[in-house]
């Protein structure tokens, strides 16, 4: 079976029904974005530099992974990460994937995988403490992402939710979200539109605001993956 298999549907999903708020509330959240993401990156770009090295000493490929996903409106971009995996990932997926089932039905489930093996040691660390997602600032800062949003997802996830998509691309994509301060790696695929789909719904900047708090502590227990 191909890993890109949805084989899900999103009519009992609460699909919102009005565009949500306003504009008033976009252009406040694109300078919030503006100026909370380029100090970030002036802070932050020590430590940048030295997870890019340590990803690249441990195993052969590139610092970043640029990996298209699902943006607002109709079009897709191509999200940044620190690379966590071993450069030949998806090929081992398949592999994985193939050969035990236990796995496909977990895959299949979450869309990942609880315990990856393709993940390298140093990945590991940066997905515990999210790490890995500080170049997507960089996405924040071109307008491609938010800093609160909907997951960004991949085009083929939401090949099987035609009316979340839809409701979903409302709104840019965040580095964080509800569902990612709602339990992250411990809810199932449906759980995270339902999240996504909730904060279309509801979204004004003081949650924004709710959601960065939580995300603090997130990070601070290392509750990533």
């Amino acid at each position: 079976m191909s890993v890109t298999e949805a084989g899900r549907h999103d009519t009992a999903l609460p699909i919102p029904t009005s565009a949500g708020p306003l504009s008033g509330y976009g252009v406040a959240k694109r300078l919030f974005d503006i100026v909370v993401a380029g100090i970030l990156l002036g802070l932050l770009a020590p430590l940048l530099a030295l997870v890019g090295l340590a990803v690249r000493l441990e195993t052969r490929g590139p610092a970043l992974f640029r990996q298209r996903r699902c943006g607002a409106g109709a079009g897709t971009f191509n999200a940044l990460k620190f690379r966590t995996m071993h450069a030949d990932a998806e090929a081992r997926l398949d592999r994985l994937l193939a050969a035990d089932p236990v796995l496909r039905a977990e895959y299949q489930r979450h869309h990942k995988l609880r315990d990856d093996p393709r993940v390298t040691r140093v990945g590991r660390i940066l997905r515990r403490t999210s790490l890995d997602e500080l170049p997507q600032l960089w996405n924040v800062l071109s307008g491609d992402m938010s800093l609160v949003g909907p997951r960004p997802y991949m085009p083929h996830e939401l090949a099987g939710h035609p009316g979340a998509h839809a409701a979903i691309a409302r709104v840019k994509p965040g580095m964080t979200g509800l569902w990612q301060v709602s339990g992250r790696h411990r809810t199932t695929f449906e759980d995270r539109l339902r999240l996504d789909l909730a904060y279309v719904e509801g979204r004004s900047f003081r949650q924004d605001l709710a959601i960065l708090r939580r995300t603090v502590m997130v990070i601070v227990r290392a509750d990533g993956i």
